[in-house]
């Protein structure tokens, strides 16, 4: 008979007593990681398979937002075309507000000296004693119009020199300068794109007549306006242009008319 000390070795104890201690350890860790999940994830291991999300319905999801996202996009194109038509009419804008700023100066500039208020106009206001009486808190105000003192009368303008005829810019007689604004043209173009430089900067072509002149070695015109008599006159006017952002240059004032 075998003696019954021989079946239990003290490594078998060891052994044993370290798996206890490891499985005691899950244990614990276990309960406090339980103790952390929040209780929907507890719920949904709960749950069986039919209560469950089924593939069916993630691929539902998944098509929805595919569907948004595409909708997105649109939505965005959308958005870039419009900041697109925004941004050009504020360069239009800014512009139209250049040749303003350019030409509203000039324009006053060339107002005569003498213009301003009309001292010697009466208006129908005032009566023939030039006080009216109206009725106020606590008593009457009168209050008293008199037209403004004559001034004498100026000396009239000097007269403006005859102005150079279209006809005889044409015909190459005398030396009339212009400026040859935009680009060149085919001669079927040349009211509409008249049409557009006065919209653009309508004041700085005040009292100018426009011209289509032949370009050397090409069947395209440019549209030459003027007549100037000085050809300082016509780069000055270039000048204003070009800060505009319009082509000009300094031309000879001939060629046919619109």
């Amino acid at each position: 008979m075998a003696n019954p000390s021989g079946h239990f070795r003290q490594s078998d104890v060891t052994r044993w007593a370290i798996i206890a201690l490891v499985c005691s350890a899950l244990a614990v860790l276990a309960a406090n990681v339980s103790a952390l999940l929040p209780p929907s994830v507890l719920n949904g291991l709960h749950k069986s398979r039919l209560e469950g999300a089924s593939l069916e319905q993630l691929q539902d999801q998944v098509a929805e937002l595919n569907s948004e996202t595409v909708r997105l996009r649109r939505d965005n194109g959308t958005l870039l075309n419009r900041f697109a038509l925004q941004e050009q009419a504020g360069r239009q804008t800014v512009q139209r507000v250049g040749a303003l700023e350019v030409s509203v100066p000039n324009l006053l500039e060339a107002l005569p000296a003498g213009l301003g208020i009309d001292r010697e106009a009466v208006t129908a206001s005032v009566g023939e004693d030039g006080s009216v009486v109206e009725e106020a808190q606590g008593g009457s105000v009168r209050i008293r119009r008199t037209p403004l003192p004559a001034l004498p009368s100026l000396s009239p303008n000097q007269p403006l020199p005859e102005r150079l005829g279209v006809q005889q810019a044409a015909t190459g007689e005398g030396s009339a300068f212009g400026v040859a604004v935009g680009d060149a043209i085919a001669p079927a173009e040349a009211n509409a794109a008249w049409r557009e430089l006065q919209d653009k900067v309508g004041p700085l072509l005040l009292g100018l007549v426009p011209l289509l002149g032949q370009q050397a070695g090409s069947e395209q015109e440019r549209i030459i306006a003027g007549p100037m008599g000085e050809e300082g006159e016509a780069a000055a006017l270039c000048a204003r242009l070009q800060q505009v952002s319009i082509a000009c240059s300094p031309a000879p004032y001939r060629g046919t008319g619109l």
